[in-house]
């Protein structure tokens, strides 16, 4: 309660009559005249009725001790213990704030960043912004629920922002311990079939078990090695880049019991695969049109390396011409056929027929043998393929998808895309390939076959089989039934797109990943995971995700061309991610490899231990020895916090209140002002009286 003043009068005024009155009762009191005393009394009391003196009294409310209760959600703590534990301590903890009203428990969840590609558990970050419409002293402490892996922790000598305890309940069990891998070091591109080093090392986080970690080594889902390495020691490992393209390397260590989880016991690393120079064999039966298509196809390549050889004149014509100069130089068969056919990437026959004494039978074994131990033929087949000298002929037709019936189908027709062409990587989305019809040049002849294996891509007239793909043991062949696809390269009716057709069915041949028709692949951009599914059968229904965490989740696949169906989505946990369809497997890693928050996964004290001793907070775990929640109590204090308790989780409560409004009393108002008034003149008028 408080006294002030609402004169009637402005102050200089009444201080100017005050200054009077009390002239006026010195000079009467020094006098002596009578009743001068009494004067003096009436006349303040009037001058204290023009100063109007309030009477004022607040009603104030006492404000509440806001404490943050920071709840980690990261994803170190998505293990099926720790969420339990985090869920029972957080019951016990509002079980016990229930009790003190004049707490205000402010609950907060805590993931990590997940607008960043090196998420991390930032607590600290949560707390300030939980407070930060309250002043400092109504902060009466904070409480952390977390596993103790927290990367924002302030350094000791960095201010908080305001002066409570933080205390820190950990989730975990002590002395827990975890096994991980890591690539430590690798290339990103490799040249195919040279050796490659990289290196990676086994972590043990924790009192380790010790002995010797297994790691298993997947390229591309084949598994290639298996390796002994010591944790906490570099492990170096050599192997051979196998195809063009993505390569996928997965590096799996062998969990140990008990370990905090197996999330991150794997790791991957993409390499990309490149062909130094690609060794191709031309062999062109007979000079004619198409030839000069392919010879400039390959030539403008630079990375190939062309070997062609052109029959000039075949061994049967008899016209008197001396042997040595048949040719500018001998026809080195056994050398391209045997001593190094291994070291070609794809054997092309232009138009080639069997004739007497080029090519012995047992040399068309070797090729043959060739692509069945992996490599790549093509056949571009003109009249030459019908007739009986057709290599159809020779053991090389174990190999071949197609069998020539002796007949040339002659007449015009436009090359079109099959069913399955239009849904198989090396003619969907030909160029012109979408009209009707097809925006391109006509062809007039191709070789009739019986009984195409494999896939037939393009078909000619009425439907007969133009283009046909297919797998032979290891390797692949291909058969183009017709010699005029030069006439795209000469531009006859507009062209066509022999450039990518050509390149195409090279790159199928030898194992381009990106065109292979049954494959499943899957990139990462930030936290966006997106998944490629191609295929030439029916739709391939969703994919399976299994995240780091161990939970999976079933995406559509949606079409976006024929025989190509794609999946997005935007991930909420770091790590490895497995994904399934049919018997299609593919990994992914989102975010970055070396994110904090997926390195260390095992719970600790350590990590908050300096904030909370200079707060004069506590951190301790949750959980007993016995396995049971043991939550320390809240001990509420008034004023400062000088000590640490170790058993008790202190909160310094506030003194803080808000005004609600303010109660007058004027001493001069009413009958009381007004009785003191007839007291104080009824005196004078008594006193004068007498």
């Amino acid at each position: 309660m408080t006294l002030d003043y609402s004169p009637f009068l402005p102050w200089p005024l009444l201080a100017a009559l005050t200054a009077i009155v009390l002239v006026i009762a010195a000079f009467a009191i020094w006098r002596g005249i009578r009743g001068a005393w009494i004067r003096t009394l009436s006349a303040l009391a009037l001058l204290a009725a023009l100063a109007n003196p309030v009477l004022l009294q607040e009603d104030r409310d006492q404000l509440s001790t806001v404490v943050p209760i920071i709840v980690d959600r990261s994803q170190s703590q998505q293990t099926a213990d720790r969420m339990t534990m985090t869920d029972d301590a957080l019951a016990s903890l509002k079980t016990q704030l229930a009790r003190f009203p004049q707490i205000e428990p402010r609950f907060v969840d805590v993931n990590e960043d997940r607008n960043s590609d090196m998420p991390s558990t930032r607590l600290f970050e949560a707390l300030a912004a939980s407070v930060a419409d309250v002043p400092p002293s109504r902060v009466g402490g904070a409480i952390m629920l977390t596993d103790g892996e927290v990367h924002d922790v302030p350094g000791v000598n960095q201010a908080l922002g305001f002066d409570a305890p933080i205390h820190g309940l950990i989730t975990g069990k002590p002395n827990e311990f975890d096994r991980r891998i890591e690539v430590i070091k690798a290339p990103r591109f490799g040249i195919v079939n040279e050796e490659q080093q990289l290196v990676l090392r086994v972590f043990d986080d924790g009192p380790s078990p010790g002995g010797i970690a297994n790691v298993t080594v997947r390229l591309n889902g084949d598994e290639i090695a298996t390796l002994q390495a010591t944790p906490g020691q570099d492990t170096p490992f050599s192997f051979k880049v196998t195809r063009g393209g993505a390569n996928v390397l997965e590096f799996a260590v062998a969990g140990i019991p008990g370990e905090v989880t197996e999330a991150n016991n794997r790791a991957v690393h993409i390499i990309d695969g490149i062909r130094q120079n690609l060794r191709v064999l031309l062999v062109s039966g007979e000079p004619h049109a198409g030839e000069r298509a392919w010879r400039n196809l390959l030539k403008s390549d630079a990375s190939v390396d062309l070997v062609h050889f052109t029959i000039l004149r075949p061994p049967e014509k008899q016209d008197g011409t001396p042997i040595n100069e048949l040719s500018l130089i001998a026809f080195p068969t056994r050398e391209l056929f045997v001593d190094k056919i291994k070291d070609f990437d794809l054997i092309i026959f232009d138009r080639y027929q069997d004739r007497a004494n080029v090519l012995p039978m047992l040399y068309y074994d070797n090729i043959a043998q060739y692509v069945e131990n992996g490599g790549a033929l093509l056949i571009a087949a003109g009249p030459e393929h019908a007739s009986p000298e057709s290599i159809a002929m020779t053991p090389l037709a174990s190999v071949l998808p197609a069998e020539p019936t002796g007949r040339m189908i002659e007449q015009a027709f436009y090359p079109r895309l099959s069913e399955q062409g239009r849904k198989h990587p090396v003619t969907r989305g030909l160029d012109g390939s979408a009209d009707e019809p097809p925006h391109w040049g006509r062809w007039f002849r191709s070789v009739d076959v019986a009984r195409p294996q494999g896939q037939t891509v393009m078909v000619g007239a009425d439907n007969h089989p133009l283009l046909v793909l297919n797998r032979a043991g290891q390797g692949r062949v291909a058969m183009l039934l017709s010699d005029q696809g030069w006439l795209w390269a000469r531009g006859f009716e507009g062209g066509g797109p022999h450039v990518s057709l050509y390149r195409r069915i090279a790159h199928w041949l030898m194992k381009e990943p990106a065109l292979e028709e049954e494959a499943l692949t899957a990139r990462t951009s930030g936290r966006t995971l997106e998944i490629t599914r191609q295929t030439i059968g029916d739709a391939p229904g969703d994919a399976i995700v299994r995240y780091p965490s161990g939970k999976t989740e079933n995406l559509p696949l949606m079409q976006t061309e024929p025989g190509l169906y794609k999946a997005e989505k935007r991930m909420d946990e770091i790590g490895l991610f497995e994904i399934r369809n049919g018997n299609l497997t593919t990994l992914a890693h989102v975010g970055a490899v070396d994110a904090p928050e997926f390195k260390a996964m095992i719970s600790t004290t350590s990590a908050l231990k300096p904030i909370t001793d200079k707060s004069r907070g506590l951190v301790a775990r949750v959980v007993n020895n016995a396995g049971a929640i043991n939550v320390p109590p809240i001990l509420p204090v008034r004023g400062q916090v000088r000590v640490t308790d170790n058993d008790r989780m202190q909160i310094r409560l506030t003194n803080e209140t808000v005004l609600k409004g303010i109660n007058t009393l004027p001493l001069f108002a009413g009958f009381a002002g007004v009785g003191i008034l007839l007291i104080a003149f009824g005196a004078m008028w008594w006193r004068e009286g007498r």
